[in-house]
């Protein structure tokens, strides 16, 4: 870091990769229903949090479904909470045609995407959070399989619980 000005504390941190035992950044985003999410609102319980590029493309919509079609096993150990930059007009209407049953958080200004390293600065595809009860991040996946993903989180999880 010491290539950086003494001045840029906010770089610092926008270039900093999460890891294991890192806190889980905090952040305000609306969901798919236009509420307001914290991070606190899921405290206590174990978190899927994982990043995707963009609504109806391909490798998202494969990605969803899998969790979609996993997701009564995941819901035993963890939320599964979707984030992308897209609206959240457009995150309803990808709800509804794909029957997600899960949240999927609007960030359309980026800086949740951005506070999580999962932008293209730091990981350059898909990214996601294994997050414990206490907001502690306790696994990053920093390049995943859509397909094969939410199999391998839950693997993880019945793991870790």
């Amino acid at each position: 870091m010491r290539d950086l000005p003494k001045y840029s504390n906010v770089l610092i941190y926008k270039y900093m990769e999460l890891k294991q035992g890192d806190k889980a950044p905090d952040f305000q985003a609306a969901n798919q229903k236009g509420e307001q999410k914290k991070l606190t609102d899921y405290k206590g319980n174990w978190l899927v949090l994982y990043f995707y590029p963009k609504d109806f493309t391909p490798g998202c919509t494969i990605e969803a479904c899998s969790f979609r079609d996993d997701h009564t096993k995941l819901k035993e150990y963890a939320t599964v909470v979707g984030v992308s930059t897209d609206s959240v007009e457009r995150h309803k209407k990808f709800e509804e045609r794909f029957n997600l049953p899960f949240e999927l958080l609007a960030d359309p200004d980026g800086k949740m995407t951005e506070a999580y390293g999962a932008d293209g600065k730091i990981f350059k595809k898909r990214v996601t959070f294994l997050i414990d009860p206490q907001g502690v991040i306790q696994k990053v996946y920093p390049s995943v399989k859509a397909g094969e993903h939410s199999a391998e989180v839950l693997d993880d999880l019945q793991k870790l619980k």
